[in-house]
């Protein structure tokens, strides 16, 4: 496909207009041209990159080939209501996860009030659920920091592939390209038209720390429970190049029958690289090879109420569902039980409310292994 830019504006001759020209010997600012040939219309492709820096055309390109996505984000619902309104609620979730938005508490704000790289995510997430046949997306990673801006194309990428839709992506940053994988890039600083999916994603080397609960405090704010400390667990720290990405923390089960893991937590910035399942799988890996204080093996337990890490769980052939409560617990059973333990231990009842009452929909899965059919 050949498109043809051609603009023009006024050619001033103020003093100040012409005393730029004299000064650089600029004949006029007044037209600009640009011809390229894009694969639009050839091949089987779903991704296209036109990257380059300011005033390089890529915008004029972009609405030759329709109009941007522009999304209406409406100011009086959180982006869980507003994100595919009348779809499925788990492929919205999913989506979300998938994007890198895996942070609960965001999911119940309106867009206006997110962080821009929330915002970021949140647009990437809205993308892949309304899926049109052909979009384009304008500044793409533009307003957001490298770190986010490089993890959060990875994680569009994945979850765009497993649509049927074609996008197209222009942005000033190259430090996107790797991580994308695209099917077609046009640099218009050179005017180069790289096809075929020549580029791979980097590869990263996650290290796993044994420790205790004092790195906590920089995951707990992006945990979506607040609950006490797991009483005598282990924890685990994972970093890439120094800096902590996931946690999780290892008990048993009562008579060392199993293992249990929770509060995982991966960093907002690092969601959507698949981090938080490879550390995952890792950790419960070594305590299957019995690599733990207690020398034995042991196959993990692991409880989450999450949409997204559920449907990753299920999807990994190493874990096996095994429970499935949608709902909560009955409230009036609890306080009748607590307050009969309480006199049967020769104790005043605390009269408290219970526990449950509420639609928690909490999921287990346990931890097979590589080689769980031999």
């Amino acid at each position: 496909m050949r498109i043809e830019i051609r603009h023009s504006c006024k050619d001033f001759d103020s003093y100040r207009a012409a005393r730029v020209k004299s000064l650089f010997n600029a004949e006029s600012g007044a037209n600009f041209t640009l011809d390229v040939e894009l694969p639009i219309d050839e091949g089987d492709w779903q991704i296209g990159v036109i990257v380059g820096p300011s005033g390089s055309g890529k915008s004029s390109i972009g609405m030759k080939l329709g109009a941007l996505y522009a999304p209406v984000w409406p100011a009086t619902c959180p982006i869980i209501d507003a994100i595919s309104p009348g779809g499925d609620f788990n492929a919205v979730t999913n989506a979300l996860a998938a994007v890198g938005l895996g942070s609960v508490p965001a999911w119940l704000r309106p867009f206006s009030v997110l962080s821009n790289g929330e915002r970021f995510r949140a647009t990437l997430a809205r993308l892949v659920c309304e899926a049109p046949e052909f979009a384009v997306v304008d500044e793409f990673s533009s307003v957001v920091d490298r770190q986010i801006a490089r993890i959060g194309a990875g994680a569009f990428a994945k979850a765009w592939r497993r649509t049927e839709a074609r996008v197209v992506l222009l942005s000033c940053h190259y430090d996107i390209l790797d991580w994308l994988e695209p099917d077609w890039v046009l640099d218009t600083a050179t005017g180069l038209l790289e096809r075929g999916r020549l580029r791979q994603r980097p590869r990263m080397e996650m290290l796993i720390h044994q420790t205790d609960w004092r790195y906590w405090k920089l995951f707990e704010p992006h945990h979506y429970l607040k609950l006490p400390h797991m009483i005598a667990a282990t924890n685990y720290v994972a970093t890439i190049e120094g800096e902590p990405v996931a946690h999780v923390a290892f008990s048993t089960r009562p008579g060392l029958i199993e293992a249990r893991a929770c509060r995982l937590v991966v960093m907002p910035e690092w969601q959507g690289a698949g981090v938080g399942l490879r550390f995952l799988n890792a950790v419960c890996a070594m305590w299957l090879r019995a690599e733990n204080r207690y020398e034995k093996p042991l196959r993990t337990l692991f409880h989450t109420s999450h949409p997204g890490l559920c449907a990753a769980l299920r999807r990994d052939a190493k874990w096996t569902q095994v429970s499935g409560t949608l709902y909560g617990s009955n409230k009036v059973r609890s306080r009748a039980s607590i307050n009969r333990s309480a006199l049967n231990s020769g104790r005043e009842p605390p009269g408290c409310s219970g526990y449950g009452g509420h639609f928690r929909a909490v999921q287990g899965f346990r931890y097979l292994g590589e080689n769980h059919c031999e």
